[in-house]
Parts: structure tokens; sequence; C-alpha cells
């Protein structure tokens, strides 16, 4: 007798019923498989992103914003600083090195950044194509970037002012794609990555000096004999002793502001960390009903069907093989539903990031699987087997002589 392709007839019988459970599980176990796979990645990306990065330097205002904008590009700065104030930052003991950011400008949504090239090295880029920026707006794409836009090397495009929403475009001074990065799963593959004077010249109104343009740019440390003001600052401590110090100097006797990545995204994810647990609480109540749903639908069937359940133990099946039976229905149900339920995941988030490719859930993947999906298909089938605990022992204890002679 096989007991697999019974239980999976009786299902079929009703299928408005088993369509039913089979949705509602799966819909409680595709919320857990998105808040599982934006987690994972979510924190994994931003790990990565900021590695290498011990402080960030910017104007007066949220710690968290001023993260966010110089290092995910997510939020909007807090604001500009002195440059001759950041280079006396620059010349201090405690520090390794420091990157300056100019930010302020987009190019179809992708934000461009003025830096160095010690940005690149920042990050380890590797080039798929071309070379690295050496004259003012020559500009060095992302991966995601050129993909999306269909730049390539020797092309010209015009920035925009804003960083959110274009305000008007810079038509007076076109960017060159000189090179193109291979890509590397990290924040580098949004931006459109240019020298900082590249930034201070396309917002330079009314005086114009051609020969500026042709000057090659700082590769490195800050640009020389410019009296200008930059975004933000990266900074590298030179010793552990600089973790203690240099934080509280900056904030207490200067007019700039610090911020630790690690302190402020620890922060960030403890605030994520409360809605996550709401939402998962939501999608274990789903499931929990869901499990009640399949426990009536097999409790009733049992009782239509004890009859039935008599003939096959009159025709040679043990009250083990029917106990079988009724459990094999439940976790039928709940595999089925929680394949289901991970692959609408998936797809949900594949919408998701379709929708927002520019903006932080634009960095994570649908395609990604999770060795945790595999503890949902258990979580599930352990929900299937107990709803149809019950039902099955009832079927097990069936009496063949009292329900034939009902008949």
């Amino acid at each position: 007798m096989n007991l697999l392709k019974l239980s999976w007839k009786y299902l079929t019988a009703k299928p408005l019923s088993t369509g039913l459970n089979i949705l509602l599980l799966g819909l409680g176990l595709a919320i857990i498989t998105v808040l599982l796979l934006i987690q994972d990645q979510f924190e994994s990306k931003m790990t990565k992103d900021a590695e290498g990065i011990d402080l960030v330097v910017g104007a007066k205002g949220s710690p968290l914003q001023l993260i966010l904008s110089s290092i995910y590009h997510i939020d909007f700065p807090t604001g500009n600083i002195d440059m001759e104030e950041a280079k006396s930052l620059g010349k201090n003991r405690l520090v390794k090195k420091i990157i300056p950011l100019g930010l302020g400008d987009n190019y179809q949504g992708y934000r461009i950044v003025g830096t160095n090239h010690d940005y690149l090295e920042l990050y380890k880029a590797e080039f798929a194509q071309g070379k690295p920026w050496e004259l003012p707006f020559d500009v060095v794409l992302g991966s995601a970037v050129a993909e999306k836009m269909g730049l390539k090397l020797g092309d010209t495009f015009i920035g925009s002012h804003g960083i959110g929403s274009s305000s008007h475009d810079h038509g007076e001074h076109p960017y060159t794609v000189t090179g193109i990065l291979a890509p590397m799963g990290n924040v580098l593959d949004k931006l459109v990555l240019t020298s900082i004077e590249s930034v201070w010249y396309t917002h330079d109104e009314g005086e114009e000096d051609p020969g500026k343009f042709q000057a090659p740019v700082a590769k490195t440390g800050f640009p020389e004999g410019e009296d200008r003001e930059v975004t933000s600052l990266l900074l590298q401590y030179r010793n552990p002793m600089a973790a203690v110090q240099l934080p509280r100097q900056i904030n207490s006797r200067t007019s700039l502001q610090a911020a630790s990545p690690s302190f402020e995204i620890s922060r960030l994810f403890e605030l994520l960390g409360v809605g996550v647990k709401f939402v998962q609480g939501i999608a274990i109540v789903i499931i929990i009903i869901a499990g009640l749903g399949i426990f009536i639908a097999l409790f009733n069937s049992l009782k239509e069907r004890k009859y039935d359940l008599a003939v096959m133990r009159t025709i040679g099946a043990s009250s083990g093989q029917l106990f079988i039976h009724i459990l094999l229905e439940g976790v039928i149900l709940t595999f089925i539903g929680a394949i289901l339920g991970i692959l609408i995941g998936h797809l949900f988030l594949g919408i998701l990031v379709m929708q927002n490719d520019q903006g932080a859930i634009g960095n994570l993947s649908a395609l990604v699987f999770l060795t945790e999906e595999l503890w949902i298909v258990v979580f599930a089938v352990f929900v299937g087997i107990v709803a149809s605990l019950i039902p099955a022992i009832n079927a097990y204890q069936t009496d063949i002589a009292k329900q034939l002679s009902k008949s």
C-alpha cells in the first residue's frame, strides 16, 4: 500500500481547502524568508562597506546621518566643512590616513562622489576597463552604473545638482568616462567616482579658468592651493589609543563632528531589531493560524473518512499505517507550504530590489539562498506533524466493527 500516494489523493480531492491551508502557511513562511534574507545581506553588506574606516568626520548634526551619507550613500550629508580645518586634522599624530569626500550631485539617481585614489585603494577596487581619473571631469563608474546606463569608455554625460532629486543639470561641465570598475559587491558598484576638484569646478559660476581643467588632480591627500570645502572625511587610526582620544578631541575642541561607524551601525541594528521582531511575531501568528487550519481540516476530514479507514483495516492496513497515513497528509501540506513560502519570499525580495535599485535595498540579491531556509522547511514539517497528531491518533484508534456496523 503506497501511503504517500494515498495521502496525496485525499488532499487533492479537496483542492480549495488544501490550497487555502498551503497558501496561508506559505505567506507566513514567506515573511520569515524575506526577513532572513534582508537581515543577513543587509548586515553583511553594511559591515563590508565600513571595513577599513575607523571614523567619519563631518559637519555637526546626526552621527547616524553622517555615517549613512558618507559610507553607504543612502542619506543626505549633514553639511560641508572647511578644508583648512580638514587639513589640520590630517596632520594629527593619531591619524594614519584621511580621505576627503565631496558630495552633492548625481547622474540619473546614482551619486557622484568626489574623492582621491585612496578611496579606490580603501575598497581594493579592480578595473574591468580603463584607468582612474587623472584630470578634472574624468570619472570612474561602478559596474552597476555602467551596466544600467549603458555607458562605455570615452562616453560623456552631464551630472545634476542634488542627491535625492535633481534640481538642475550642470551642462557646462560634462564628465568623461575613463574607467569602469569590475563588480565589487560593495558600495562602489553604484557610485560615479571622480576627483574632488571636479565637484568643486562643477559648481563654479561666472569665473572660468580653462587652464585648471587641464591640470592633473590630486591622487592622494588634499588638493593644494584651493580654499574650498569638503563634505566629510574618512579616517583610519594610527594606533588603538586614537579610538579613545581622537573622537573626543574632534567633538569637544573643533566645530566638526566625529562618528564611529561600528557604534552607529550597531545602534541602527538595535533600532531595526525592534521592527524585525514585530514582523516576525506577525509571521508566527500566521503560521499558528495555518497550523490550526490544517488541524481542523484533517480532523473534519477524519469524521467523513472513518468508514474508509475501517475498510483499509479490513484489507490489511495496520493501525500504525493509518497513523502514518494521516501524519503524511499534514507533512505534505506543510512541506509544499514551506517550498511555496520560500519561493514567494525570494520573489517578493526580487520585486523590492527592482523597484529600489538605487537605494539601500538595491544592493541585495533575491538569488541568495541561506542555510537557515532549510530550517524553515524543518519548522514547517514540525508544524504539520503537530497539527495532524490528534487526527492521526484518532485514526490509529479506529474501531473496525463499530464503523462497519454503522454502514
